[in-house]
């Protein structure tokens, strides 16, 4: 991905600095996490299993500094959002959507405080719609590769691009509205809603690659193909079968490895949000 001399975006908060922990190492939590989570588990159940593992310590502030390789993936972090924020803006403008709100990115390192509670990194990426903003532990790209096999550039920016479509259904109304549904459900009822939720922001992740290409002419030989990879390996069913050696479809909340690279390409061929419906679709249609 051709990124030299693209700007980066001013809407980063950089807390690295306010991290620092002892006892289970990060990717130890960060295995334990993702694997609970994608078992079917929640964010009590994450922090539980973290804790029988040893925990991940308390905070104090780092005085070490950073390798150069975390500094490039910072770097390329806020590359990746100000093109979300190019992006956006002008589909919502041209679609007469109304103005983009840019969510913020905020880096940290082990933990830190949300507006949906306390982050841990054994929790990866995450969006939280009460204060508009994206949760990272770069950390987490090491552990895609180490862990998953999932690597290259736009693999990682996939990965942004997947939380800032959760940003953009909250912009539309439609993680509110798939929220207060789920609080009212069943937990495999409300698992089915989260895979929905998931399935279409992998959609709007490829949406933005549709437009990034166009309007950047950044994308590569092989990048397209990087992103897809990393869709089907962290697929409900291949995270399970990886774990386990099973899979439990009623404890799915993020969508098969097929779903999740169906519709990050449907979003990447089309670059039209309108065919990004996942919630009026029967569960053998998504």
């Amino acid at each position: 991905m051709k990124l030299d001399g693209r700007r980066e975006s001013g809407n980063v908060e950089d807390r690295r600095k306010m991290g620092g922990t002892v006892g289970l190492s990060l990717g130890g939590v960060l295995v334990v996490g993702l694997i609970t989570l994608l078992m079917g588990g929640n964010l009590g159940d994450v922090l539980k299993n973290v804790e029988s593992s040893g925990g991940i310590g308390s905070q104090a502030v780092q005085t070490r500094e950073f390798t150069a390789e975390e500094e490039a993936l910072a770097k390329f972090s806020r590359q990746i959002l100000a093109s979300t924020e190019d992006v956006w803006s002008a589909y919502f403008k041209a679609a007469k959507i109304g103005a983009y709100r840019n969510p913020t990115l905020v880096l940290y390192t082990d933990a830190t405080a949300t507006g949906c509670g306390t982050g841990q990194a054994a929790m990866g990426p995450f969006y939280c719609s009460s204060d508009q903003k994206l949760y990272i532990d770069l950390s987490f790209f090491s552990s895609m590769k180490k862990q998953l096999g999932a690597d290259g550039d736009f693999a990682y920016a996939y990965v942004i691009a997947h939380e800032v479509g959760h940003h953009v259904q909250n912009l539309l109304g439609t993680l509110g509205q798939a929220h207060q549904q789920m609080a009212r459900m069943s937990k495999a009822d409300a698992n089915r809603v989260s895979v929905r939720i998931e399935l279409q922001a992998d959609f709007y992740a490829g949406v933005w690659a549709h437009y990034e290409k166009q309007m950047f002419k950044s994308i590569e030989q092989g990048d397209l193909e990087e992103a897809i990879r990393c869709a089907s390996v962290i697929g409900d069913d291949y995270l399970q079968k990886k774990s386990q050696g099973y899979a439990v479809e009623e404890s799915f909340t993020h969508g098969t490895a097929a779903q999740r690279m169906r519709w990050l390409k449907k979003g990447m061929d089309t670059g039209d949000l309108s065919q990004g419906d996942t919630f009026s679709l029967r569960d053998n249609q998504l």
